[in-house]
C-alpha cells in the first residue's frame, strides 16, 4: 500500500479522537473549547457546536480511513496507524484540556 494511505490512516486517528470529547460533552449538555469559541481553542462553545463538531470530526475520520487505500481491520498496519493518530492526540488533548480546564 502506498504510503500516503498510512499518512491518511494517522490522521484519520487524529480526527476520531478528537472528536470524542466534542460529542461527549454536547450530548450531555455541557459547554466545552472548541475552536469556534472565542478565544479559539480556550472559550467554551455551546452543547449543540460541540455535538455538530464532533461529528464533523467523527465524519472526517470515516471519510480518511474507508475512502482512502484498502483498510484492513485485524492486527495490520492500517489499524497501528491509526491507533497511533488515537494515542497521539488524546495524549495532546489531556494536556491542552487539562491546562485550559485547570486540572
Amino acid at each position: 500500500m502506498a504510503w500516503y494511505c498510512y499518512l491518511a490512516y494517522f490522521i484519520a486517528g487524529l480526527f476520531l479522537a478528537n472528536g470524542v470529547p466534542h460529542f461527549v460533552h454536547g450530548i450531555s449538555g455541557e459547554r466545552f473549547q472548541s475552536p469556534f469559541a472565542s478565544p479559539p481553542a480556550v472559550g467554551e462553545s455551546s452543547p449543540l457546536v460541540n455535538v455538530i463538531w464532533g461529528m464533523v470530526n467523527f465524519l472526517i475520520g470515516y471519510v480518511l480511513i474507508f475512502t482512502i487505500g484498502d483498510f484492513a481491520c485485524g492486527f495490520t498496519l492500517d489499524v497501528l496507524m491509526a491507533g497511533l493518530g488515537i494515542l497521539v492526540a488524546a495524549v495532546g488533548l489531556a494536556l491542552q484540556f487539562g491546562r485550559v480546564r485547570g486540572s
